[in-house]
């Protein structure tokens, strides 16, 4: 059923689609998918660019914010174990917090995704998923200042350089898709349930706490060892953080599990997003 609401002619058109749950067409959805890529990067790029632009330090905030957050882990971290910890220990929190920081922005700017994308979205007729993907190339784009920051630290604490390091851009691309899945699940829910984002926080806490980013791998309690495997980022983060931290070459079960969780999430992702996508309109 079509309609449209004109209150009065000043009014903008607003044309609701009809209502049918279910996947679409595959192959026609991917290529439309494909063919408004750079839609989802322009209106990424305008993210990025509006992101910081009222304050003094703009877009070094994309440096500032995670670094500050390692620190802040460090000082806690070091505190703790009351020995200082030492160059080494930023070097291991600056690793896996900020591939962690890239996961949990993933989540947070795909969850308000399609809220925040209302008017859009009912005046303009395209391939909902592109919204997801945009939020996860912001916050990728948002990551990749971090690199360097976390190789300078890796440098004064005299770590490692081996060719093994270049792996680890095999565990980035696996997050990467296992962020695209996350942030079309999350986007899904907050339509339906609207207080997900104001949960999101929580969860993303807890979960950085049972990830390994403030300790390693090999130092969860052996009572826990057999249900590591349940946390997908275990094996993203502890596969990331071995080959660019110590330019160890994980174990097979650690490239294994990282790619099942990977193509799982971003498949029942999409999946999801796609059959309830012709939903939105009238939830909005």
């Amino acid at each position: 059923m079509a309609s449209s609401a004109t209150s009065s002619p000043s009014d903008e058109l607003h044309v609701y689609e009809p209502h049918r749950a279910g996947l679409p067409p595959l192959r026609s959805y991917i290529k439309a998918l494909w063919g408004r890529r750079e839609f989802a990067a322009e209106f990424s790029r305008a993210a990025i660019r509006a992101a910081n632009t009222q304050t003094v330090f703009g877009q070094l905030w994309l440096v500032l914010n995670p670094t500050l957050l390692a620190l802040v882990y460090f000082i806690l971290v070091s505190v703790l174990r009351q020995d200082g910890g030492g160059l080494e220990t930023l070097a291991h929190i600056t690793c896996g917090l900020f591939l962690f920081y890239f996961v949990s922005g993933s989540i947070s700017q795909g969850a308000q995704s399609v809220t925040g994308g209302g008017k859009l979205i009912m005046n303009m007729n395209f391939t909902r998923l592109l919204l997801p993907f945009a939020a996860v190339r912001t916050a990728f784009f948002r990551f990749l200042p971090t690199v360097p920051v976390y190789f300078i630290v890796h440098t004064l604490a005299g770590g490692v350089w081996s060719p093994q390091m270049l792996l680890a851009t095999v565990f980035l691309f696996v997050t990467v898709v296992f962020g695209i899945g996350l942030a079309a699940i999350f986007a899904t829910t907050q339509v339906y349930f609207r207080d997900t984002s104001a949960f999101l926080p929580y969860m993303v806490r807890i979960w950085l706490y049972l990830s390994p980013v403030l300790w390693f791998a090999e130092d969860a309690p052996a009572r826990f060892a057999d249900f590591m495997v349940l946390n997908p980022l275990y094996s993203m983060i502890g596969g990331w953080t071995d080959l660019l931290l110590r330019g160890i070459i994980p174990e097979p079960r650690i490239w294994i599990a990282a790619g099942a969780w990977a193509v799982v999430t971003f498949v029942g992702g999409c999946l999801l997003f796609m059959s309830r996508e012709r939903e939105f309109t009238v939830r909005l």
